[in-house]
């Protein structure tokens, strides 16, 4: 009446745990190297800095500003710093040296890129201010200049009726 059951070997179809997070960790370094990759995309471009059009100081400087800008890297640096640390943390990668290295790399660009951002906005705001003070000087020396010469004049006209 009942016929007997055949259970297949299932570890012939299923993957062990060593292939597992053999395959975990390859897709965790890929996402590391993307996430990486997508990092240093996102940087700016060398050219966009380099050539910049404006018609007066403060345009360079608010186009040089815009330029710096590092964008959606510092996201998918994150992301390759957090995959990263997940596979060092259960001791995944077998050679991660260069990983770490790549990620220093872009670490320390990025930090150049938000330095120089940085240095440009004070500058950006401190060349109106300067500009103001400039003309301030200048019209006063203006006015000086006048107020000098009218006197010069008024002396002059004194020394003529004098004569």
């Amino acid at each position: 009446m009942y016929e007997p059951v055949v259970v297949a070997d299932m570890s012939q179809t299923t993957l062990d745990d060593d292939e597992l997070f053999d395959e975990a960790t390859s897709e965790m370094r890929a996402d590391v190297e993307d996430s990486l990759a997508e990092a240093r995309s996102a940087l700016p471009e060398a050219d966009a800095i380099w050539d910049v059009e404006a018609d007066n100081t403060l345009g360079v400087l608010n186009g040089l500003r815009s330029a710096l800008d590092v964008g959606d890297a510092e996201d998918h640096l994150r992301d390759a710093k957090k995959w990263y640390t997940m596979g060092e943390r259960a001791d995944a990668f077998e050679d991660a040296e260069d990983l770490a290295a790549a990620i220093e790399e872009v670490e320390e660009l990025m930090g150049q890129i938000t330095e120089a951002h940085e240095e440009v906005s004070d500058l950006a705001s401190t060349i109106p201010e300067l500009r103001g003070a400039l003309e301030d000087a200048h019209e006063e020396s203006e006015d000086a200049d006048d107020e000098a010469e009218a006197d010069a004049d008024a002396d002059a006209e004194e020394a003529e009726a004098a004569d």
